[in-house]
């Protein structure tokens, strides 16, 4: 999964986009992943980050880009910088940069990635199990212009 900064750009099957702020890719019809994105939007108070359901198109194409299942979403994306962040790394990192208190999550930095990965994978495949599956999460009108469509 990993790929040069920037990668994307010169991808064809990729559509262009905004990429000068993070952008999260998440999957629109879990339950946790909208519970997420509701909660960054929340707590997001230097609106750095920006979303996008994995269902667009362009959501589509990033999922393939970085190697992934585009129908089964297993992980959100995080897009900083030009580069693809997944699973633990890619939560922590988003956790991280809703500063402070939430970026004393970096203490989990410290666990091996391979554990953190585990756990993370654990939840992403039981996701559905446990909190089940909604209609796309529809933004009120001033959270819409974080979305990319």
């Amino acid at each position: 999964m990993t790929r040069a900064a920037y990668s994307y750009r010169s991808d064809a099957d990729v559509p262009d986009f905004a990429d000068d702020q993070p952008l999260i890719v998440f999957d629109g019809e879990c339950v946790f992943c909208s519970g997420w994105v509701k909660f960054v939007l929340k707590h997001d108070k230097q609106q750095r980050y920006r979303f996008l359901a994995a269902q667009t198109p362009l959501g589509a194409a990033l999922y393939r880009h970085y190697g992934l299942d585009a129908r089964d979403y297993e992980t959100n994306i995080l897009i900083e910088e030009g580069r693809g962040f997944f699973k633990s790394d890619g939560t922590i990192r988003m956790v991280a940069g809703l500063g402070f208190p939430y970026s004393l999550v970096k203490i989990f930095r410290l666990l091996p990635r391979r554990v953190a990965d585990a756990l993370y994978e654990f939840i992403a495949r039981n996701r559905l199990k446990i909190a089940g599956r909604q209609s796309c999460m529809v933004p009120t009108p001033e959270q819409r212009r974080r979305f990319v469509s």
